[in-house]
This record gives structure tokens, C-alpha cells and sequence, in this order.
């Protein structure tokens, strides 16, 4: 498991990717982002501070299946 609260999934088919937040002992997912501004969005619902910079902080939030930033269909 990992100890990063803001999983980036892998990109989707479609497009996008899965957002997910670790709390309360649990995944509770933010929403499908097709931007970093999605991703900022989600992060700042979900009481992240300084979302706009979290997202580059490596123990802030892990990309999966795919390199940081791209959001285009797999």
C-alpha cells in the first residue's frame, strides 16, 4: 500500500485518468481528469492546500501507468 494520499491512475482507454485520495483508511476517488487543471480542481474539493504545486511533490501524489501530466487516451 501506498503511504502517498493522491493516486493519478493509469490514462483510460478514453482518456483521462482516475483520481483517488487515501483517508479515513480508505480510497475515495476525486473524480476522472483529463487536465492539470482537473487534477488541481479535484485536489482543492478535497481540502488539498496549494494544490497547483502539490501535484509535482512526489509525497503528495503518485502517477500510475504513465508519465506525470499526460492525460491522453492509452
Amino acid at each position: 500500500m501506498s503511504t502517498v494520499p493522491i493516486t493519478v491512475h493509469r490514462p483510460s482507454p478514453s482518456g483521462g485518468r482516475r483520481v483517488t485520495v487515501h483517508r479515513h483508511g480508505r480510497d475515495e476517488i476525486l473524480g476522472l481528469a483529463y487536465s492539470d487543471h482537473d487534477l488541481a480542481v479535484f485536489l482543492e474539493r478535497a481540502g488539498v492546500p496549494h494544490p497547483d504545486t502539490v501535484i509535482d511533490d512526489p509525497a503528495w501524489v503518485e502517477w500510475r501507468g504513465g508519465r506525470a501530466h499526460v492525460w491522453d487516451a492509452a
